[in-house]
């Protein structure tokens, strides 16, 4: 079956179930929208435009920790790159603006806004904000926005990195003051991950960050190739060989082992039977027959209450999969994309 075709169903699946909205939901327009150019689908690519028309005035939103969701988020800011909806110049800049006025704890990282005092800091943000700014630096012509994007997933790659792993915790300061969650959580290091993934696909050639940034990019995907398991996916808790198998953040991993091995910043030796491992078991195990998707991990920061907020028990055994979880479709989409892109056109069901 084809990547791109099953890129599609899964998003209409999720919109049959549930309103796509909230940063979840804007992710995986933003896969459709990919979706549509790589299959290069007006039809498709007029209904992505038509969707993000209804942000914000025809959406109902929920409370939102980055206010550009109002917009469309990445998916508005990536449409205005591509030239799909160039009347949307000035909101994209509004809100790349706002951003840059967001709380920040004393490193400079992007703190949760109601209570910035307690500098709360979480590796999701790098998602949020990463590919926000830098698409709207490229359409904008805004060095400012990009040289914010790079900063920062830097500083938050710099700041959750455990050296002896190489792998990403996901928070500091929920657990308590001073304290980083117990966890290499798997869609956390894909918030970290992906991030990277559109740096290294999108800054210019000649940009100054771009050593840095495929340094910081190499050395994680060598970091989580290791722990793939031997159905190609990743664990809710990585490194933990007890943990269940999470669809969310392999399909971030894939979307990023898609990207380096696409720029040739990964070996193909080594990271092209991975990838395509990966890709075959998400296929078979988290993509059911009607397109409804499993293994996925729900909501997820810093859970837990006591001494166990934080750790890796909370991580494993509260936070459990189920059928139709909200965040598990523009990953699986994303590393659908990649597929593609890397030539693989059809996938055994």
């Amino acid at each position: 079956m084809n990547p791109l075709y099953i890129s599609q169903k899964l998003y209409e699946h999720y919109e049959h179930i549930e309103e796509v909205k909230h940063y979840y939901g804007v992710l995986a327009i933003y896969s459709l929208v990919m979706t549509a150019e790589e299959k290069q689908d007006p039809v498709l690519l007029d209904k992505c435009r038509s969707i993000l028309s209804r942000f914000p005035d025809k959406i109902r939103h929920p409370h939102y920790n980055f206010p550009s969701y109002t917009i469309g988020g990445i998916a508005r800011a990536y449409a205005f790159l591509q030239g799909y909806m160039p009347e949307s110049a000035e909101m994209v800049r509004e809100y790349a603006e706002e951003m840059l006025t967001a709380a920040r704890d004393s490193k400079g990282i992007m703190s949760m806004p109601k209570v910035p005092e307690q500098e709360k800091i979480w590796i999701d943000v790098a998602t949020a904000v990463t590919p926000y700014l830098m698409y709207a630096g490229l359409a904008l012509q805004e060095p400012r926005y990009i040289d914010e994007a790079v900063n920062q997933t830097m500083l938050m790659i710099e700041e959750f990195r455990n050296p002896e792993n190489g792998l990403l915790h996901q928070s500091k300061n929920f657990a308590g003051p001073g304290l980083y969650s117990q966890d290499h959580w798997g869609r956390g290091n894909g918030w970290g991950y992906f991030p990277l993934a559109e740096l290294v696909r999108l800054l210019p050639p000649d940009s100054p960050h771009r050593p840095r940034v495929e340094a910081a990019f190499c050395d994680l995907s060598h970091s989580l190739l290791p722990h793939q398991s031997a159905r190609g996916l990743w664990r809710q808790e990585i490194p933990f060989e007890y943990s269940y198998e999470e669809t969310s953040g392999t399909g971030l991993i894939l979307y990023g082992y898609g990207v380096g091995i696409r720029t040739g910043l990964l070996d193909r030796d080594t990271f092209v039977p991975a990838f395509k491992r990966g890709l075959e078991g998400l296929n078979s195990v988290s993509i059911n027959p009607d397109f409804s998707t499993e293994h996925s991990c729900p909501g997820c920061l810093c859970p837990g209450e006591g001494e166990e907020k934080g750790t890796v028990k909370a991580y494993v055994t509260l936070k459990l999969p189920h059928r139709d979880e909200h965040h598990s479709f523009a990953p699986l989409m994303m590393a659908m994309v990649e597929a593609h892109r890397n030539g693989i056109f059809d996938l055994p069901r």
